[in-house]
């Protein structure tokens, strides 16, 4: 039975999503089979991304510089704006090649109950963008759950008083699905069947 460090960190990696205290274990137990090489690898990986990513200043995303790469690319529309919860959704759409515009990150979704309101989220920061006059859509992408229902028509009605289409994700999206585990093809029909808020 592992005691001290090594249960310190078995429990650490067991808090990760998608594992547990067995995954854990086999985890660490595949490391120590080579300390030096693969946990000094990993150690020099964690230091090098800490020291490294950043929080884009402008859409919430994580690269290496900021405005991150995917602000900075003149090849996407920066007319049009799509507002995920996590970065998970940003790289799920990413990977589907289907967006071709900017993104807005928020951090979450509303939760009165779990003390998640509209000032820990990055809801501020979108309304300066869509304030700015520079977008003309917003396609509000978060999930489809109950809380990111209601924190997109919480969004949509706070960009009533803009001049912006406030468009959502279709319903080709399974309800009580999350973005980030729906595949391509899902994602492409969702984006072009959108909708405005009603």
């Amino acid at each position: 039975m592992e005691k001290g460090v090594l249960a310190e960190l078995i429990a650490f990696i067991a808090k990760l999503p998608g594992l547990g205290p067995r995954s854990a274990r086999r985890i660490v137990l595949q490391m120590l089979k080579n300390p030096s090489e693969k946990m000094g690898a990993f150690a020099n990986l964690l230091t090098k991304v800490m020291d490294e990513v950043k929080r884009c200043a402008e859409c919430g995303n994580i690269d290496i510089v900021t405005p991150c790469n995917v602000c900075t690319d003149n090849k996407r529309d920066p007319n049009v704006l799509c507002v995920v919860e996590d970065i998970a959704d940003l790289w799920a759409l990413e990977r589907g090649m289907v967006f071709k515009g900017r993104y807005h990150i928020l951090g979450g979704y509303l939760s009165p109950i779990n003390g998640v309101t509209p000032d820990k989220l990055n809801i501020d920061s979108l309304v300066r963008r869509v304030a700015s006059g520079d977008v003309k859509e917003v396609i509000i992408a978060t999930n489809s759950t109950l809380e990111g229902q209601s924190t997109g028509f919480y969004i949509s009605d706070l960009l009533q008083q803009y001049n912006v289409r406030t468009t959502r994700l279709a319903h080709g999206i399974p309800l009580g699905a999350e973005i980030d585990y729906m595949d391509e093809g899902t994602l492409s029909h969702a984006l072009k069947m959108r909708q405005d808020y009603s």
